[in-house]
């Protein structure tokens, strides 16, 4: 049994052509001007148990001085772990993270002790698409949908305890999942704790940083105006889009996409395999800077070889126009590349 997120699994690099970034414009994600750096920021936030996930935006936000902050992924007041906050023009990402992968450490309480072997064999049962309706006490709208788990492994059982990791489609309500289980067994079940552990790219790594971790960051920043502990602790916005296929373009074709304009095929300059027609990609620079969010409009076997016509339509612009230079003329009153 695979511990993978779907979307995670490594993708295959295919070059149209070869091509260079001019240096005078842009700059790799890590390089960028402090103030460009934490506009199209991210920080993998440890959120603690106790306030929502609004208030933990809301305190990022203060913390750093900025306007705007929104989290990726609602987690209960009592639920702790990754909870992905993107600040300023990365909140532009956001609708793309939502629908990633989520992994959980969940504690599930059974209401009677149980034969270890029967409790794995239910558990294993429920990987795959199920039917799940959102509890009462939910922020959609209760209809039955499917949702999918891609696994449940048992990492501990003690009496009436069952310590599980699960790896979910964005989605499903884990609380809902116990109880569903709780039955298969025959003896009830609720959930007793929970923990995110992974939120698509984002994961219990290095990069997972605490609100005090944050805020010690940004005061030796302004105090000393040392950069490099709050570089460590805010992630650029590439980070967040790492889950999604990536579309990598020529420097002439940079500025129109980020006005807007579909992307066509003479700007591609190398794609990943597996992208699907209608499938949400990811724009970046030959320097790995993001430019926007696309919608396939060909495959990746299609994109490989096609000389005229569009690859993408933008979708969400990341970057802001200027950045790199114009050199795209209108066309009956469309942007062309």
């Amino acid at each position: 049994m695979t511990n993978e997120l779907p979307a995670l699994k490594k993708r295959s690099t295919l070059r149209r052509r070869k091509a260079r970034s001019d240096p005078a414009f842009g700059s790799v994600p890590e390089s960028r001007p402090l103030d460009r750096y934490l506009r199209l920021g991210a920080v993998n936030l440890d959120k603690p148990s106790g306030p929502t996930s609004h208030e933990v935006a809301a305190w990022v936000r203060d913390i750093l001085k900025m306007e705007r902050a929104g989290h990726s992924g609602t987690l209960d007041p009592k639920v702790s772990g990754v909870l992905p906050v993107m600040l300023e023009d990365s909140t532009r990402v956001v609708e793309a993270l939502l629908q990633a992968g989520k992994e959980y450490i969940c504690m599930m309480r059974l209401h009677h002790t149980m034969p270890r072997k029967r409790v794995i064999e239910v558990c294993s049962e429920f990987v795959g698409p199920l039917f799940q309706k959102p509890p009462l006490k939910s922020s959609v709208s209760r209809v039955l949908r499917i949702r999918e788990i891609y696994y449940l492994n048992v990492l501990e059982i003690e009496g009436q305890r069952v310590l599980m990791q699960v790896g979910c489609q964005a989605g499903t309500y884990m609380r809902k999942l116990c109880y569903d289980m709780g039955l298969a067994l025959g003896c009830g079940a609720n959930m007793e704790e929970l923990r995110r552990s992974r939120a698509g790219p984002f994961g219990e790594d290095a990069s997972l940083v605490t609100l005090h971790q944050l805020k010690d960051a940004y005061e030796v920043w302004r105090e000393g105006g040392d950069e490099a502990p709050l570089r460590r602790v805010v992630l650029p916005v590439e980070r967040a889009l790492a889950h999604l296929p990536k579309l990598e373009i020529s420097d002439n074709a940079v500025d129109a996409i980020c006005h807007g304009a579909p992307l066509a095929a003479p700007g591609l300059v190398s794609l990943e395999t597996d992208i699907k027609v209608g499938d949400m990609v990811a724009v970046y620079t030959l320097k790995g800077e993001a430019v926007a969010l696309a919608k396939a409009a060909l495959s990746s076997k299609d994109m490989e070889t096609i000389e005229k016509g569009l690859v993408a339509s933008t979708e969400r612009v990341i970057m802001e126009p200027g950045v790199y230079p114009r050199r795209w003329k209108m066309q009956r009153g469309a942007e062309v590349v």
